[in-house]
């Protein structure tokens, strides 16, 4: 739907925007940008290692152990030979270098170790909803929230207006205003506006993301809009979750010749109801300012019927039309 597919390319033009903007604050700031590293790369120093990382090590002359993936194990370890059984979750890749020339120094003279990280697979982010490709991404070293989602293929059209965040309370809290515990007090819960990040009106909201994290994108509330308008269908509601009648009148392209706009309705969801609650509008009245125009909700249903005398002027004018233009040709 139209207004749909605008409100996709709005915030997607919208969010490359931002992504870029970002990247160029953090190279004026001369702070390390960390896109996507293809296997092998070389690691962040700040990246913190875990189980099924998989390493190389480049140590000068020495072959056993240059140049060979290594994995760390379920227990947090690498088994690395002439250094021994090595417990390398948690350091980060400058600790671990740091490490194994201490202990090769046993049977080395002045050793430099280089770690390098082939794969990364320790630091899983799931992302969640309405984007393009959801699922599970590593984390790769430092990354914001805008830049996971960016891994994620960015919004759908559809999404919503605000992203949720869930964190696992090891990790700590999530440093947003609003930020809460869940019921279990195991993870900090928090929701982001897209809009404020994407307009820069509060880019303290583009958090860094940790590991295990979750983040999640709903959809989009919409109204739908059915029967005798120019463009039926569903309507994504304003960042302000409120639409009024006429405007999703509007977005619909206004009534055509055939509606009866006194006799609209609208169907509502009532929680507890199983049957939709059925209430009057009368467009007629409202598009001429003789009553309060209404505010509708989430789901609702704008209902717009057609006049049976109105499709047979149409289709009687529709008729003569056709007659005349035979006439026309035959007298031809």
């Amino acid at each position: 739907m139209l207004n749909i597919r605008l409100h996709g390319l709005l915030s997607s033009v919208l969010f490359a925007s931002v992504l870029l903007a970002s990247v160029a604050m953090a190279q004026d700031n001369s702070a390390p940008t960390i896109g996507h590293l293809e296997a092998p790369a070389a690691a962040p120093s700040n990246y913190v290692l875990g189980p099924n990382d998989q390493v190389t090590l480049s140590v000068a002359d020495l072959e056993e152990i240059s140049n060979k993936p290594m994995r760390v194990d379920m227990r947090g370890d690498l088994n690395v030979p002439l250094a021994g059984r090595i417990h390398a979750e948690g350091l980060t890749v400058d600790q671990l270098e740091t490490q194994l020339e201490t202990i090769l120094k046993k049977d080395l003279r002045d050793p430099h170790v280089v770690v390098t990280i082939a794969e990364f697979r320790s630091q899983p982010v799931s992302v969640l909803g309405n984007v393009v490709a959801p699922g599970v991404h590593q984390l790769e070293g430092r990354k914001t929230l805008f830049e996971m989602l960016s891994l994620a293929g960015g919004l759908r059209p559809d999404a919503g207006y605000s992203v949720k965040i869930t964190r696992n309370i090891k990790w700590g809290r999530i440093p947003l205003p609003g930020a809460h515990d869940d019921a279990s007090g195991q993870f900090s819960v928090a929701s982001v506006s897209v809009k404020n990040i994407m307009n820069g009106s509060n880019p303290a909201e583009n958090i860094i993301i940790k590991p295990e994290d979750t983040i999640t994108v709903p959809k989009a509330d919409l109204i739908y809009v059915l029967g005798s308008v120019r463009r039926p269908g569903g309507f994504v509601m304003g960042q302000d979750q409120t639409m009024s009648a006429l405007q999703i009148l509007a977005l619909a392209e206004g009534m055509d010749h055939t509606a009866s706009g006194s006799k609209a309705r609208i169907m509502r969801v009532v929680p507890g109801n199983p049957v939709r609650t059925e209430i009057a509008v009368n467009l007629d009245k409202l598009q001429h300012g003789k009553v309060p125009d209404m505010q509708l909700q989430s789901d609702d249903i704008l209902i717009v019927p057609s006049s049976a005398a109105k499709t047979v002027l149409v289709r009687t004018a529709d008729a003569g039309a056709t007659i005349a233009q035979v006439a026309i040709y035959a007298a031809h």
